[in-house]
């Protein structure tokens, strides 16, 4: 028996359902059930603030509804004038905030239903949409943001927009609704030629690294292309298929699992090979059951080389043998580099990628200056950063002197920890949330901080991810250290991730509160401070010393 979620897809006529009726329904702040799962196709969310819950509740009122809307942004890179344009929206219609992704894109929060559609629209007028942000179809294709290798990251971010135009849900739907633009003339009507009338039985999600960085966690991924580069020339793609992180607590048939690599493509058969993958997902993944429908159950209940065949008789050929590349982090490097066409570019931390002004930082105002005057790129990092990339010498100066009048590049001097940490937005606003996590975190970092300042590890990378709930948006099984809200306070300590995205981590210990978190990890960074090895990263170290055992495949991930 199909979904609920199936259903409502099977009579949604391509993605409308009474969305349009919704929108104008001026009783409630909310839109209905099955227009919410419609409205994720269309880049947005339906949430609530939840700090106001009980207070509401008391007063007889209805939740405090508002949307979050995602942009679609292949490679994370925008133009100056859609940062400002993103940046006005903030306050216009939203919280005053903007969030940046770990899949490499804006997010707005706190949008009233009735700006809803005006906020759409306006992020189509400065030549950006959302359409596929979310939803069961193709995500934001994410690829390696590092603009100081030009040549091939400009090929790779050309192929990564390839891939998301090619991909795209091909309904009218979207420009009917909130661009008010009848696309169908006469008789004929909507089709997708890809998706069909009910499209994935679940999200999927396509990125590019570029060896040696993994700073977009490739194997994380349903489909994870690796760049192969020979005399500095991109000649094709390692292709890894079944990454994915959420898993559900207490159903141990879900579980993470990374990427498994099934062969190499030359560069021209990219599109056809993603397209092929991605419709043995769409004919053979579990519409059943959602949370066991991700392409890495697929692959495991049919097994590899069973998947491969029927991706083969699809192809018309096979994959040839993969090729050899290496990883060495999935971390981003901070700070200024010069490209190898003379340009500069500047990598800043943006903690828990939230852009605000803050009582001493006045990081979004910064930015707003900057891509005032800014002739090259912005460029959003897979760990949430951002890049103020393709800078010419001339600016440079400029540049550097707004960041340190508003205080944002003073403040980059820090530990190894909060540096490679990563946060989902959890509560107050996402509905699936337990625990805190965006607003946590930095606090928790301070008490961590005292202890690796105290054992001269300070400056060691660390990667530390934190989530709300188990689903996985700040890919907590891939940090050395993870932390996974269980309860408002409460969380489980995974440890062991490998350093460079290539491991999983390991349950370590259960529904912790901040105390024992701290008082459970100061004696293995101790540990680790006397007696690690030269140059082991902390993920290797904990495997080493046995304080977990590595996970080496997702099935084995609650062993």
């Amino acid at each position: 028996m199909s979904s609920e979620i199936e259903i409502i897809k099977d009579k949604s006529n391509y993605l409308r359902g009474t969305l349009k009726e919704s929108l104008e329904n001026e009783i409630t702040g909310a839109i209905t059930s099955e227009d919410n799962a419609l409205l994720k196709f269309h880049g947005s969310y339906q949430q609530a603030d939840r700090d106001l819950e009980s207070e509401r509740k008391h007063q007889k009122l209805e939740p405090l509804h508002s949307f979050m809307i995602r942009v679609r942004l292949p490679g994370g890179i925008s133009r100056p004038a859609q940062w400002l344009a993103v940046d006005k929206l903030a306050d216009l219609y939203g919280n005053g905030t903007i969030k940046l992704t770990t899949r490499q894109t804006f997010q707005l929060h706190g949008i009233f239903k009735r700006n809803l559609k005006k906020t759409i629209r306006q992020i189509n007028d400065s030549l950006m949409d959302t359409i596929a942000a979310c939803g069961d179809v193709n995500r934001n294709v994410m690829s390696n943001p590092n603009a100081t290798q030009s040549p091939v990251h400009a090929e790779v971010a050309e192929t990564a927009k390839r891939l998301s135009e090619h991909l795209l849900p091909k309904t009218t739907a979207y420009h009917e609704i909130w661009l008010d633009k009848q696309l169908l003339v006469g008789g004929e009507k909507d089709e997708e030629p890809i998706y069909g009338k009910t499209y994935l039985p679940r999200k999927f999600k396509i990125a590019i690294a570029i060896p040696p960085h993994n700073d977009i966690d490739v194997f994380a991924n349903d489909l994870g292309l690796i760049a192969i580069v020979e005399k500095g020339k991109l000649t094709g793609f390692n292709v890894a298929i079944g990454g994915g992180m959420g898993m559900t607590f207490g159903n141990p048939s879900t579980y993470p699992r990374l990427a498994t690599i099934i062969g190499y493509i030359p560069k021209e058969k990219i599109i056809d090979v993603a397209e092929k993958i991605m419709l043995v997902q769409r004919d053979f993944g579990n519409r059943d059951d959602r949370k066991n429908a991700r392409l890495k159950y697929t692959l495991d209940r049919l097994g590899v080389e069973k998947f491969k065949a029927e991706l083969y008789a699809r192809l018309g050929y096979e994959l040839e043998p993969e090729k050899p590349y290496t990883f060495e982090s999935n971390c981003d490097a901070y700070g200024w580099l010069k490209g190898t066409d003379g340009k500069w570019h500047l990598t800043l931390f943006i903690e828990g990628g939230r852009v605000v002004d803050g009582e001493n930082i006045k990081l979004r105002t910064a930015l707003r200056k900057v891509a005032e005057i800014h002739q090259g790129d912005f460029r959003i990092t897979g760990n949430q950063n951002l890049i103020i990339a393709n800078i010419p010498t001339s600016q440079k100066k400029e540049i550097e002197k707004i960041l340190f009048d508003h205080s944002v590049l003073s403040s980059q001097d820090l530990t190894g920890l909060r540096l490679n940490s990563l946060a989902c937005v959890a509560l107050n606003t996402c509905p699936l949330a337990f625990a805190e996590a965006e607003r946590y975190l930095p606090k928790l970092i301070d008490k961590l901080d005292e202890i690796v300042i105290a054992n001269g590890i300070e400056k060691e990378p660390i990667v530390v991810r934190m989530t709300g709930c188990p689903n996985g948006c700040a890919r907590p099984y891939l940090g050395e250290i993870g932390f996974v809200g269980r309860a408002p306070g409460r969380y489980n300590l995974y440890l062991g991730a490998g350093f460079s995205g290539d491991r999983l981590n390991k349950l370590y210990r259960e529904n912790l509160n901040e105390q024992e978190i701290l008082e459970t990890l100061k004696p293995v960074l101790e540990d680790y401070a006397s007696t690690r090895e030269n140059g082991e990263r902390f993920g290797n170290f904990v495997v080493r010393k046995g304080y977990v055992k590595a996970t080496l495949e997702g099935k084995n991930f609650h062993n």
